[in-house]
Parts: structure tokens; sequence; C-alpha cells
């Protein structure tokens, strides 16, 4: 199963861009975009390719969507470790 994470686009060339989610950045391809985007837009990336925009509002709530879920499961692999015995 995928999931695409929407991605800001940071940096631009072409049918190429950088993108950057949660501060790792990597290189897409835009060749499959069905319309233009810039700098500081939003993208859903799967394998590489940027395959649709997303509205700035609509990819922060994702985002904030996602966050909270990865904190809730660190939390409860914390709970779960052993204590520590010194």
């Amino acid at each position: 199963m995928c999931l695409a994470i929407p991605s800001r686009i940071v940096e631009l060339e072409e049918f190429r861009a950088v993108v950057d989610v949660y501060g790792a950045r990597r290189e897409i391809n835009l060749m499959l975009m069905p319309e233009e985007v810039g700098i500081g837009d939003y993208v859903l990336v799967h394998a590489g390719f940027a395959i649709q925009k997303v509205e700035d509002v609509v990819a922060k709530e994702a985002l904030e969507l996602i966050s909270t879920i990865i904190e809730a499961v660190e939390a409860e692999d914390a709970r779960d470790l052993p204590a520590d015995p010194s």
C-alpha cells in the first residue's frame, strides 16, 4: 500500500523539481502533471512522479493529521518498551 504525502516544491527546473516533506528533500519528475506548478506549491508524489497538485489548505491539514498519527504511534511504542532496569 502506498501513501501519497503532500510535498512542497522548493526547486524547479523544467520537468524536474525538488520537494520537501518534514525537512527531507528529494528530486521528483513532473512529466505526469496535468497542470503547471511553481515553487511553494504542494503536490502528491507517487514512485518519484508528481501526479496531482494539492491546495495549500488541504496539504497543510493532511500534514498535520499525519504528524498527529506519527506522534501517537511513537507514544504507544514508548509505552511498550520495557522499563529501564538500572
